[in-house]
């Protein structure tokens, strides 16, 4: 062994970089090294228990792929946690604009709910070898981020569910604000009884939003009423549900601040069948922009999240990690702005 190689604890030596070869993992792990680059690239035909111990050699000794052999794929990489309404569509908007700029394919996933894709995903990731993975509302584990890691596939976190590790790259939009300056409107429209209907509260993004509610409320002087705080999810039967429970309420609330469009159409429905005008009898605020949100009766005020360029920053972003750039920024937070339409009005 020359001097200028060095022997980790399991006997694997590596380079003057620290990164093992392939022929050193392969031996440590006791199999081949064709074994070794079955793993990884993703083929199916190797036993669970080799490519769980190579798996975890690879992660220990921290190997990278070098940059510059093979080239990755003319692939993008899309997965969300669900694929069921506008919001999804305004996403893949973007990216496929930065793929029809870069004469690339898109291959689009759905992790079923889940924030975190399962295995068989990370698996197909790692044959396809894609120019890079954005995912959206949802993460990878440890585990998954190393595996990708390892064989030089660059990914983005686009509007993150959790708090991204540290290192990894995400974009995503501020929530906080846009929460304040939609309560704060209402605030200034004279509402004092205004209600809360957040998404899941364990995504960070419902967080924030319920934060910027919190804050304004609390800056203008007016308490929080706990019973006007309410969880629910990002789909329209939860804009009904909830809002029928909160316009029920003995004193219910004049205004509703939703955690985004659909569920301000899910509260219309429910102000509607109530017998409520809007705004008149109750004002109501979304969040997102929509474009349905300029259709519906009356047109919403809501908070307009970029989300387009959201998606158009973070694809890019991906490729440019790909080309072994390192951008000054890779944690992104894009203006929210309110729009002001007819679904809110002076408290009478």
């Amino acid at each position: 062994m020359g001097a200028e190689q060095a022997v980790t604890a399991d006997g694997v030596s590596t380079t003057p970089a620290g990164i093992p070869t392939l022929a050193e993992i392969a031996a440590t792990a006791g199999v081949s090294v064709p074994t070794v680059s079955k793993v990884l690239n993703g083929r199916a035909d190797v036993a669970p228990g080799t490519r769980a111990r190579v798996e975890e050699l690879l992660r220990d000794h921290g190997y990278r792929r070098k940059r510059g052999g093979a080239r990755p794929s003319k692939l993008l990489d899309l997965v969300f946690h669900e694929l069921d309404s506008a919001w999804a569509m305004e996403v893949i908007r973007g990216v496929e604009n930065v793929a029809r700029r870069e004469d690339m394919s898109i291959v689009l996933s759905e992790s079923a709910g889940r924030l975190t894709p399962g295995q068989t995903w990370v698996d197909g990731v790692l044959a396809r070898r894609p120019s890079g993975v954005v995912l959206v509302l949802s993460g990878l584990d440890q585990v998954q981020r190393a595996q990708l890691t390892s064989r030089d596939i660059p990914f983005v976190v686009l509007d993150p569910a959790g708090d991204p590790a540290d290192g990894v790259p995400a974009v995503g939009a501020n929530n906080w604000l846009g929460g304040l300056t939609a309560t704060r409107h209402l605030v200034e429209l004279g509402h004092r009884r205004i209600a809360m209907l957040g998404g899941p509260f364990r995504m960070m993004c419902s967080r924030a939003r319920v934060d910027g509610y919190r804050t304004a409320l609390e800056t203008a002087g007016i308490g929080v009423d706990p019973a006007l705080v309410r969880e629910g999810t990002f789909h329209h039967e939860s804009g009904y549900t909830v809002g029928r429970e909160l316009l029920t309420l003995p004193d219910r609330p004049t205004a509703v601040f939703a955690g985004n469009d659909l569920q301000a159409l899910g509260i219309y429905e429910a102000a509607r069948e109530l017998g409520l005008r809007i705004p008149d009898e109750l004002s109501v605020v979304g969040f997102d922009d929509l474009p349905l949100a300029r259709w519906v009766g009356p047109p919403l005020t809501t908070v307009r999240q970029p989300l387009v360029a959201m998606a158009e920053t973070a694809t890019q972003l991906a490729l440019d990690l790909g080309r072994g750039q390192r951008p000054a920024v890779t944690r992104v937070d894009l203006a929210t702005t309110l729009v002001v339409r007819n679904s809110t009005t002076a408290v009478r």
